[in-house]
């Protein structure tokens, strides 16, 4: 990003953003959506959309290198020190602990990618839905989508009992920016 662009950041009133999330770049934060303090969200080249309901754990990194914008979709949840330049995410993904997900791989819907799973294809390439990647050499299998109501139903309370604390200890930005 130019030294000269200034930061856009468009933060949803049913957001929550605490003022120690890290954002640069032209970001959008979409309704629901929790950053937890210390999440880094650079928009390098291009902008990045987040949509509504997910979550950012703490030392997550999300970055775009690229011009097009990043698209993430609802409902996904990026667990602790996970860092993901995936250009587009679908809809309910599951990123684990320390997991990395290179700009080559798109994510479709209800893909997991299990902890500390290094994403790097050589080429481009798109996660089917209900792709499980796991373990240390980022194996394959795919998953017949049993219990994701129940995943769903898991996060929304995740998602409400954050929406409660997170404010009790830390201030929040607005959509300005501030």
């Amino acid at each position: 990003m130019p030294p000269a662009m200034r930061d856009k950041i468009t933060i949803h009133s049913r957001a929550v953003v605490p003022q120690d999330a890290e954002l640069k770049g032209d970001i959008t934060i979409g309704a629901g959506t929790i950053v937890h303090p210390k999440a880094t969200i650079f928009a390098a080249a291009g902008p990045i959309v987040i949509g509504s309901g997910c979550i950012l754990e703490e030392a997550v990194i999300l970055v775009n290198r690229r011009k097009e914008v990043m698209r993430i979709g609802d409902d996904n949840l990026f667990e602790v020190g996970c860092r993901v330049e995936s250009p587009s995410i679908g809809n309910m993904n599951t990123i684990s602990a320390r997991a990395r997900v290179h700009h080559t791989v798109r994510i479709s819907s209800y893909c997991f990618i299990g902890a500390g799973c290094l994403l790097v294809p050589t080429e481009d390439e798109i996660l089917e839905e209900y792709t499980v990647v796991y373990g240390p050499s980022a194996e394959r299998r795919n998953w017949s989508g049993r219990g994701k109501l129940q995943e769903a139903d898991l996060r929304r309370k995740h998602a409400d009992y954050l929406k409660e604390m997170l404010p009790k200890f830390n201030r929040l930005r607005r959509g300005d920016g501030t």
